[in-house]
């Protein structure tokens, strides 16, 4: 069989190909996965290190812009090294140490990495120093006394009370130079169409910032006669209220400036001006050095080794996936060989293969083990069951078949006691034949059921009331007995015939004076029958096959004594179709009590 089979279809070829394209799929998306996950580490690494030099940056400006020396940044700069991990240091233009987190002697690296200077700040440093360059928190002569901050902080209290008036959140927040402004809660700017009701924000210059405008004034009109431009003409110099977080932008309106170009000298002189006004009270320009040791920013690159690396490593991993691969898969095939090979025997060998793994080949095995057994043990059922219908339908027939041929003969006169025996053998026929239909439409699963609520204690005296004159007929006693009131959703008719053929079993086994006692009661959520007897009982080795077909606890027992074999399989059948079970008891020489247990319901309501 093996040789027919093609190459490409090998389970086996199949299982190497599979796995060959696994691995190679699998090491490849490692690969990429593990490169592009590295290189978006990477890069988010660099862009942390990046944040964190830009808030060093940041950090240093801010405090330049707060000190006119570098006297005291030494702590600063500790605790920026502490937290962020970094060499921080800082020099002269001229390369004079003024604070440096790393100990005294280590070497600076080669190039600094960005100038503090917060009149001339990086447009990317400090929000608010984009237009002018100049960092927002170098205020110099426009700090407000405290004088000036209580006076402008009550403006702005009664405006946020007024906005909230309106059910507006406000919060008033500061500018480095100390003057309060109102704001929304959200950060945006608070509704202007409110301000005609609650008064518009403390915009006008205080006597402190005046005198620095004044001199402003002065320093300007002196840049724009340098430039050529009329320093007489009036100009107005004041803070800008909508630029708040700026604190340091101005408007500015000046007669002679009529045309852009203008406007763009005037701001660059009021620029300019500003810068030589707040020199003397910021920290000269120093350099910022950030790295370790002598060592500059490491860059992230992958070396040729390291590329080596990777695809030596892809290629063990894809040789060890195929060399793995082909052991599983041969030692998966070796039990599925052996099993074809059993399944192609001839149905009467009953072939059993070993069971050598306990993976799910080793289960197949044993469910193939299993299913040869069950046909085996159904094969010789059938034979036996074959056997025993011949040998049951052949009785009746012989007795009919030779009666009919004395008759035909002359022999014998066809006198009613003849036909009343020919009719005896004819109904023991036709019993036979109905209940091999039973069983049949059980088997079918065509046996129809009429359920209805049907009461137990009227089942018993049905039942028992049909099998009386039996009972009087042997000599035994018959009786009901009932607890409680039960009832079940079952066919009354089949569940009748199920409680008669235990009766009449009970019937056949009980001898003279003996007792039969039929027995309902409630059992939690069950209706439990009972049918016992005073009989001689059934040994232990043969209550596993009371409700097997054909047989009988005494195999000398005829049709006669011992019934057909058929209804207590039939009880069987009927019970299951109910939802119920069957089951019996027995001590020897003590009688047997045989068990039907059903679903219960409760009591339908009367009407």
């Amino acid at each position: 069989m093996t040789g027919r089979i093609p190459l490409r279809k090998r389970l086996l070829v199949r299982l190497l190909i599979a796995s060959v394209l696994i691995a190679v799929c699998s090491v490849a998306a490692t690969a990429w996965l593990a490169v592009t996950t590295t290189t978006s580490a990477l890069r988010e690494e660099q862009g942390q290190d990046l944040a964190a030099d830009m808030d060093i940056l940041a950090r240093l400006s801010g405090y330049a812009a707060g000190h006119p020396d570098w006297k005291g940044v030494r702590q600063t700069v500790r605790d920026l090294a502490a937290k962020t991990g970094r060499r921080i240091a800082l020099t002269s233009p001229d390369r004079v140490l003024l604070a440096d987190s790393a100990p005294r002697g280590t070497p600076l690296p080669p190039r600094p990495a960005a100038s503090v200077d917060p009149l001339r700040t990086d447009t990317y440093t400090e929000p608010g120093a984009q237009l002018s360059g100049l960092d927002p928190r170098a205020v110099g002569p426009y700090r407000l006394t405290a004088g000036e901050r209580e006076r402008l902080d009550a403006v702005a209290a009664k405006q946020r009370a007024c906005f909230e008036g309106f059910g507006i959140r406000a919060t008033i927040e500061r500018t480095p130079a100390g003057r309060p402004f109102v704001t929304a809660a959200d950060g945006t700017a608070a509704p202007g169409y409110f301000e005609d009701r609650c008064g518009y924000p403390p915009a006008a210059p205080t006597a402190t910032e005046r005198r620095a405008l004044t001199a402003l004034t002065g320093r300007t009109s002196a840049c724009l006669a340098r430039k050529g431009m009329d320093p007489d003409l009036p100009l107005y110099l004041m803070l800008d209220p909508g630029s708040a977080g700026a604190s340091g932008r101005f408007l500015v309106k000046y007669a002679g400036a009529a045309d852009d170009k203008g406007t763009r000298l005037v701001q660059s002189c009021v620029d300019s001006a500003r810068r030589a006004q707040l020199d003397p009270y910021v920290a000269p320009v120093a350099e910022l050095f950030l790295g370790f040791g002598d060592q500059a920013t490491p860059r992230f690159d992958m070396s040729p080794a390291n590329k080596a690396k990777v695809v030596g490593a892809a290629g063990l991993v894809l040789a060890v996936t195929v060399a793995v691969t082909a052991v599983v898969a041969t030692r998966l095939v070796r039990p599925l060989r052996a099993l074809t090979a059993a399944a192609q025997q001839p149905p009467e060998r009953h072939v059993r293969v070993p069971v050598t793994t306990r993976d799910e080949t080793g289960i197949l095995a044993e469910a193939f083990n299993d299913l040869t057994e069950r046909r085996e043990r159904l094969e010789a059922q059938r034979k036996a069951m074959v056997s025993d219908i011949a040998h049951e339908l052949r009785s009746p027939l012989t007795n009919i078949r030779g009666w009919l041929e004395v008759t035909r003969d002359g022999l014998v006169e066809p006198d009613p006691a003849l036909l009343d025996s020919l009719h005896e053998e004819a109904l023991v026929l036709q019993r036979v034949i109905d209940d091999l239909q039973d069983l049949a439409a059980a088997d079918a699963g065509t046996l129809r059921l009429h359920r209805e609520p049907v009461a137990a204690g009227d089942l018993l005296d049905q039942v028992a009331a049909a099998h009386r004159v039996a009972a009087d007929a042997g000599g035994v006693t018959l009786r009901t007995e009932s607890g409680g009131d039960p009832w079940l959703d079952a066919d009354p008719v089949r569940m009748r015939q199920a409680l008669g053929n235990l009766v009449s079993n009970a019937l056949r086994h009980t001898p003279a004076d003996g007792t039969v006692t039929l027995a309902a009661r409630r059992d939690g959520d069950e209706v439990v029958f009972t049918v016992a007897d005073t009989g001689h009982g059934i040994a232990a080795d043969d209550l596993p096959h009371v409700f097997d077909r054909f047989w009988r606890a005494e195999k000398s027992r005829s049709r006669r004594t011992g019934g057909s074999g058929l209804g207590l399989p039939i009880v069987r059948h009927l019970v299951a179709a109910h939802g119920g079970t069957a089951g019996a008891a027995s001590e020897p020489g003590q009688g047997a009590v045989l068990t039907l247990r059903l679903p219960g319901i409760p009591p339908p309501r009367d009407g």
